[in-house]
C-alpha cells in the first residue's frame, strides 16, 4: 500500500497525453500495491506564484521576512512539501510546452526545491533531504526529441532528474510518449510508452 502523488501540468485536461500516461502508470502501481491512495494535484487549478521578492524573503530570509507576502508564500511552500514527504511515490505527468516543462510545475518545483526543507548545504555541499521515495516522471511531446535531429533542444528531461536528484529523489524513471502528434507514430505513442514502464 502506498501514497501516491500526482501532478498535473497540462492544459488540455482529459485529453491530455501526460495526464493519461500519468494515469496509466499510476493503474499498474495500484496493480503491484493493492489498496493505494492517489493524491491528485492539478497545478492548473492550483497554481503557485512565480518567484519574487515575496518567496526571497521568505525562503532566504532577505527583504522583509516579516511582511504578509513573505507569510503566504512561505506556507505555500510549507503545503507543497508536506505533500511531497507524505508520498511514497510521485508521478509527475509532463506535457512539453516550447522545448521544456510548463511554467506552472517549474512554479512548484521553485517552492518544494528548498533551503533547509528539502536541501542543503550544511555539510559544506548539497545534500537532498527528501528520500525513500520514487518518482516517475510520464513525458509526453508532439515530436520525437530523445534521438534525431530534434535530440539538441531535449532540455526538460536533464532539467526534472537533476532537480529531483539535487532534492534526495534518486529513483527515478522517465517514461516518454514522443511524437504525439506525429502521423504514424501518434497511434502507438502512449502504447510504446508503457511498455518501458518498470513498476
Amino acid at each position: 500500500m502506498k501514497k501516491i502523488l500526482k501532478i498535473v501540468s497540462s492544459v488540455k485536461g482529459a485529453a491530455s497525453k501526460s495526464t493519461q500516461l500519468a494515469d496509466a502508470i499510476i493503474e499498474q502501481l495500484i496493480v503491484r500495491y493493492p489498496g493505494s491512495s492517489v493524491k491528485v494535484k492539478d497545478l492548473t487549478k492550483e497554481q503557485y506564484a512565480h518567484f519574487d521578492a515575496a518567496h526571497l524573503a521568505a525562503f532566504r530570509g532577505v527583504g522583509d521576512i516579516e511582511g504578509v507576502a513573505a507569510q503566504e508564500a512561505g506556507k505555500a511552500s510549507d503545503d507543497a512539501i508536506a505533500e511531497l514527504l507524505e508520498a511514497d511515490i510521485i508521478v509527475l505527468g509532463v506535457p512539453l510546452y516550447n522545448f521544456h516543462i510548463p511554467s506552472t510545475l517549474k512554479a512548484w518545483l521553485d517552492h518544494v526545491v528548498r533551503g533547509g526543507k528539502t536541501f542543503s548545504y550544511a555539510k559544506g555541499y548539497p545534500e537532498g533531504l527528501v528520500s525513500g521515495k520514487k518518482a516517475y516522471i510520464a513525458l509526453a511531446s508532439g515530436a520525437i526529441y530523445s534521438e534525431g535531429p530534434a535530440k539538441g533542444m531535449d532540455f526538460a528531461p536533464p532539467y526534472l532528474q537533476t532537480m529531483l536528484n539535487f532534492i534526495g529523489i534518486t529513483d527515478t524513471q522517465l517514461i516518454r510518449a514522443e511524437g504525439c502528434d506525429m502521423p504514424g507514430v501518434q497511434d502507438t505513442a502512449l502504447e510504446k510508452a508503457l511498455a518501458t514502464l518498470e513498476v
